[in-house]
This record gives C-alpha cells, structure tokens and sequence, in this order.
C-alpha cells in the first residue's frame, strides 16, 4: 500500500469514527462545466436577491484560487434524518412547517466542529499540510465536489442524492495540498422519475437538474429581505422557513437511512406549535429560541413577514 493509499484510508476511517456518514476524495482544481452552468444561472437573474452569489466567481468554480496550494478536497457527508419524524413532519398540514434540516442545533457549528477535528487528524498523518475547512460558507460549490467525490450523484431537484442517505444530510469539505487517491463519481440513479418535478409549487424545477432559485419557497422564506410577492402566497402552504417538499416525494429518501448525530435531531420547542404560537413570539423569544439554528438567518421580521403569509393556507 503506497503512502496516498495509506493516507486516504486512515482520513475515510477517521471521518467514519466522527460520525459522518460518507467521506469521498477528490483533484482540486477548476470546474469547468459548473463555472458555464453558474454564469448562465446568473445572468438569468436566478439567484434573485442573493447578490452574493456574484462575488468571488473565480474562488467559486476554482479551488486552488480559493485556496493557494490546494490539491485535494476531501469531501463529507452528515445525516440528519429522523425516519419518524419525516412522515408526521410531511402530514402537518394545520400548523406552520419549519424545514427539517433547521430544527435542530445550526448544522454549521456541529459539522465544523467535526471538520475540524478531521484536518487536524489529517494534518498529524501526513507529518503536516496546510487547508481550510467549509461548510455551506466560503464561495465552494460543495455539491459539484461531493459528485466528483463519489458521494452521490446530482438530482433532477439539484440536491446530491446518495443510495443509502438520500438527501437528508449537510456536506462539508477539507480542502488542502496533500494529495490522496481519487474517487470516481457515481452514476445516476433517477431515471425516468419526475415527482420532484411535478411536486414543486411554484416550478422552481422548470426541467431536470435546473433550478430558479428566484422562485423557491425556501428563497422567499429564507433569502429574500423584501415582502413575499402576492401570487406566491399560496405556493407556500404552511412553510414559513424553508422548504422539504422536492425531498418529501423523492424515492431515494423513502428508505434513507437515519442520522446518528443528536446535535441536529428536532428539538421538541420547535415542533407542532399553532399558528398563535407563532404570530405571539417576540423578538426576545426569537433571539432566545434560535440563537444556535438556521431560523435566524431569515430575521424576526422575516419569519413574522412569512406567518402572516401562510396563515390563509393552514387546514382547520
């Protein structure tokens, strides 16, 4: 077994031990086809208001612009799927819905914590190296690497889809100047299936493996600062942060397996409340409640912006 064998082995059986669910290895390097998709994307304005998504284009579709030196992104996947409560998630059509990845602690501190424990691990194995670690934060495309990890392959709802976890889990990568040996990316499993497609309210899917993010609910919840356009309102149905239905109806995450982390599990406060729990919280409760998740990203004035949206929609 050479070095990079040996290497590699022991950084996949260490990010097992830390609990993540997949690990994969892949070249840094330039994206080509993404950098042509995400520039045609944005000049059709399908990033909305995320005005972000513009900068850094150079970083984005190439990792050693990002980072100097780099050779390799290790790539890595987290589960956060609770089987049980998936299905009574999905019935609740008389109470407001907050996405099922954002009910637990914020997946971007317990994914970095793991991360980082895993570049120092790395870095003690290789007698040294130098990288940064992501997740969901800095202009990387983590999903583009992930396939060309072996992860999984890209859906028709442009989520990664993997065989065993579906789609329920958060991605993370190391990227840095040691070299490792590569994996292949899978093929894909989709087929002739469209119900991610034909499921979406607002046809943000408008055809396989593209996506205007201008009209998902989960931008309209969660990104956008201005007040929800009208003719949308009812698109939402009883979301108010987020959105899980392309995930909902896929048949990849009928059987995923469930996640083993309790730091991303629901916490119980944030389930089954009314709409008059929500139409009632105050901005002290908000900041108490959601100091350590995703909801805060949207504002206390966005989440009230996104209950008096809904209300109409809920079922008695």
């Amino acid at each position: 077994m050479t070095n990079k064998e040996k290497l590699t082995q022991a950084v996949r059986e260490k990010a097992m031990e830390l609990g993540f669910e997949g690990c994969g290895f892949s070249k840094a390097g330039f994206l080509e086809d993404e950098a042509r998709n995400l520039e045609a994307w944005l000049h059709g304005g399908m990033h909305g208001s995320m005005k972000w998504m513009e900068n850094h284009f150079d970083k984005r579709v190439d990792t050693t612009k990002l980072v100097p030196g780099a050779k390799s992104v290790v790539s890595v996947l987290l589960s956060y799927h609770q089987p049980d409560l998936a299905k009574k998630h999905v019935a609740d059509e008389s109470n407001p819905k907050i996405s099922k990845y954002a009910l637990g602690e914020d997946y971007h501190f317990v994914v970095k914590d793991k991360l980082y424990k895993l570049f120092e691990f790395t870095r003690e194995v290789n007698g040294g190296l130098e990288g940064r670690v992501f997740t969901d934060s800095g202009p990387v495309l983590d999903k583009a690497w992930a396939v060309r990890s072996g992860l999984g392959w890209m859906g028709k709802h442009t989520n990664l889809l993997n065989r065993k976890e579906g789609s329920w889990f958060f991605l993370g990568e190391i990227i840095v100047d040691a070299e490792f040996e590569y994996d292949s990316p899978v093929t894909d499993h989709c087929g002739t299936c469209t119900r991610c497609i034909d499921a979406c309210p607002t046809d943000a899917i408008y055809e396989p493996y593209k996506v205007d993010g201008s009209k998902c609910i989960s931008y309209f919840t969660i990104e956008l600062r201005e007040e929800i356009p009208a003719e949308y309102h009812e698109k939402l149905g009883n979301w108010i942060f987020g959105c899980d239905i392309c995930q909902d109806v896929c048949p990849w995450n009928r059987k995923a397996a469930s996640g083993s982390e309790e730091r991303l599990f629901a916490r119980p406060e944030l389930l089954d409340n009314n709409i008059d729990y929500w139409e009632e919280l105050n901005l002290h409760e908000f900041k108490k409640m959601f100091r350590k998740n995703p909801v805060k990203r949207t504002k206390f004035s966005g989440l009230k912006r996104n209950v008096f949206a809904v209300k109409p929609n809920l079922k008695e």
